[in-house]
């Protein structure tokens, strides 16, 4: 038989491949690890194997940057932070890595993400179930038909102002907030994408509208909310509101007063000032001071919107007509006598600019 080279080349190579088996040859275990000098060896005792090089984390293991995926890797927590050097000029630009950005996103995606929720939730299951118990809180008689005047037109745009700035902040920041997880299964990414690039251009040119709206209003109100004793009356007897036993108070109750100081006036500056940051990152501060800045600016927007839904809800439906003192800025004498007794009889004194219109100057304001 003639054997030709192509023959002769793969009878060799199948002979490799059956030589171990008919010769019984075992695979070569792998060496041991060597000795080292020095050190004594037992060789009754096993050697420990060596150490098993960890696998890759995956996405699960990782920080809470985006529930279930795209998540950075649990090694980069202990990854060095010392700054390097970069071509790029600018403030931390040689900075990679950055702790307190793992501290952020874990708060942001966890506790107020959770809590934040569960708080305005909270409030609002509360106004829904005291309407459902208390309803409506109505007038003890029937109104007199003579208007007083409320709230002027000043007043009045200042506060409409501020209100509807407000609105949109608050709808906005929860679509970023929460968006994620309520809006973005069902309107898929793109969409979200869209969106979300959309409500974050309206928060940021809506905002330094709604802080000046804030000073402006602290001007013109501050006045009438200066604290006295017979607010803090006020809030210790708050159920008389809805009952006919009503703490006499002036143009301003103790709630409304407390919702000035604690919600225009306190965390309106906490909004404002992170805000002013959170928006104009050319002031060169550092990533650090935005992450604090975006923690203290969402619980305080939180805060806000929780207590926004108590002053709307009083303003609304919770009350026969207190939509209408700020609507059309006139209020029924008897409303201002069974609510601001005080601010009433000052008003019929001739102590305020305010004044009682003749009957049929205005429409009623009832609901």
């Amino acid at each position: 038989m003639r054997l030709t080279a192509r023959t002769l080349g793969a009878l060799a190579f199948a002979a490799t491949l059956l030589l171990p088996a008919i010769s019984g040859a075992q695979t070569p275990a792998p060496p041991t690890t060597a000795p080292v000098k020095g050190v004594k060896v037992d060789e009754g005792k096993p050697q420990a194997s060596p150490p098993a090089v960890a696998s890759p984390p995956t996405a699960s293991q990782g920080s809470t940057a985006v529930p279930g995926w795209n998540n950075p890797p649990k090694s980069w927590e202990a990854a060095s932070e010392k700054s390097q050097y970069a071509s790029i000029p600018g403030r931390e630009t040689n900075v990679l890595i950055q702790a307190e950005g793992r501290k952020w996103r874990a708060f942001h995606n966890g506790p107020l993400v959770n809590y934040g929720g569960w708080l305005v939730a909270a409030v609002f299951a509360l106004l829904i179930l005291t309407y459902l118990i208390a309803g409506k809180v109505r007038l003890a008689q029937a109104p007199t038909g003579r208007l007083i005047e409320r709230f002027n037109a000043v007043e009045r745009t200042s506060h409409w102002t501020m209100a509807i700035c407000f609105v949109f902040l608050a709808l906005t920041g929860a679509f970023m907030l929460w968006g994620k997880y309520l809006v973005l299964p069902w309107l898929g990414y793109k969409g979200f994408a869209y969106t979300t690039i959309a409500f974050k251009n309206i928060h940021n040119f809506v905002g330094p509208l709604f802080i000046f709206s804030l000073a402006v209003s602290f001007l013109i109100f501050v006045k009438d909310n200066l604290w006295h004793a017979r607010d803090t009356k006020w809030m210790l007897h708050i159920r008389g509101m809805f009952n006919h036993t009503e703490v006499p108070s002036g143009k301003f109750n103790g709630g409304e007063k407390l919702w000035f100081w604690g919600g225009l006036v306190f965390l309106g500056a906490f909004v404002s000032v992170t805000g002013l940051i959170l928006d104009f990152p050319n002031w060169n501060q550092g990533r650090e001071a935005m992450q604090y800045a975006n923690m203290v600016h969402a619980v305080a927007a939180v805060c806000f919107i929780a207590g926004s839904f108590i002053h709307v809800y009083i303003g609304t439906i919770g009350m026969e007509g207190a939509y209408q003192a700020m609507r059309r800025g006139h209020v029924d004498e008897e409303w201002a006598r069974e609510h601001h007794l005080l601010w009433y009889e000052d008003v019929k004194a001739g102590r305020r600019s305010e004044r009682i219109a003749p009957a049929g100057a205005q429409p009623a304001t009832g609901d």
